[in-house]
């Protein structure tokens, strides 16, 4: 298959780029850098010049190919209308091309859109009123093209997903312990965060592209729920820092922004049965744990 790619050289899309080409699939990746272009090339794959903006470039790199798989999302998170606006009009670009073509549109989410306080599954709506509610519209115009004749599915990626070079949420965790000199959890910790390796990741979108029913919501979740208090209490021992408890006012000003802080506190367990029923899924890679105690989240040099 002939599958383009945005995102393909951010954080998890070298690891999907690797994955479709060791599986016999032809990648061309959108860059809009010359080191992107350079990143995707050393990755086996071709780069096709553009960006989220220019949708000429991604209307032109759909219709070449036999299906997309789009990862990349841009923008200021101080305007989340303009991101959702921005993701929801590059899908819309990316699915015309498809259109009464059979072919698949893979297109990436999160499991924060999910309501909090319980295990969601698959089948459940997102919360509209949830802290993640500006990814919404881009499930909708994704799936949308499902009654157009497109194989079009969303992959809800937990909020860590975690493997080696991680710049993502558990570093920010990490540097804010280093910079405070205590490993924080919001009110008693017990709330929960799915997670996933890169590595699992990644052959759930290949999987997603290659065999996913139109319409379909998946869930890129191997743990439905770590408790943030035993991933500040891992980083604390490997840190050597104490842990400390923060009522929800203090955790606005300790972490990186309020909206972290909210994140931190978020309850959202999620089950990926479904998804790996449906598809022949079974992560098989490290825990979140463990990559925290034996991967180099906590030897790589502060930054």
């Amino acid at each position: 298959m002939r599958v383009f790619v945005t995102g393909g050289s951010g954080q998890t899309g070298p690891a999907v780029v690797t994955e479709l080409v060791a599986a016999g699939h032809s990648v061309t990746g959108l860059a809009r850098s010359d080191a992107a272009a350079a990143r995707l090339e050393s990755l086996g794959a071709t780069p096709h010049r553009g960006s989220l903006e220019d949708l000429d470039s991604l209307h032109s790199g759909a219709t070449a190919a036999d299906g997309v798989l789009h990862m990349a999302y841009g923008g200021d998170f101080s305007d989340l209308d303009d991101m959702m606006r921005r993701d929801r009009t590059a899908i819309e670009t990316l699915g015309q091309p498809l259109a009464h073509s059979g072919r698949p549109l893979v297109i990436t989410s999160g499991t924060l859109v999910v309501p909090a306080g319980r295990e969601t599954t698959e089948k459940d709506e997102p919360d509209m009123a949830g802290i993640a509610a500006f990814r919404i519209a881009g499930e909708r115009a994704c799936l949308d093209f499902a009654a157009r004749d497109v194989r079009a599915s969303v992959v809800r990626l937990a909020p860590t997903v975690h493997g080696p070079e991680d710049h993502g949420f558990i570093p920010m965790l990490i540097a804010t312990a280093r910079k405070t000199g205590v490993s924080a959890y919001v009110g008693d910790g017990t709330n929960r965060w799915p997670a996933v390796h890169r590595l699992d990741a990644a052959v759930l979108f290949r999987l997603a592209l290659e065999k996913a029913p139109a319409g379909s919501v998946l869930h890129g979740v191997a743990e439905s729920g770590v408790t943030l208090k035993s991933i500040a209490e891992t980083i604390a021992r490997g840190l050597d820092l104490p842990t400390v408890s923060l009522a929800p006012a203090e955790a606005a000003t300790h972490f990186v922004s309020p909206f972290m802080a909210t994140a931190y506190g978020f309850d959202g367990p999620v089950s990926s049965a479904h998804t790996q029923e449906l598809l022949g899924w079974s992560p098989t890679h490290p825990t979140l744990l463990d990559d925290l105690e034996h991967g180099d989240y906590l030897t790589r040099p502060a930054s």
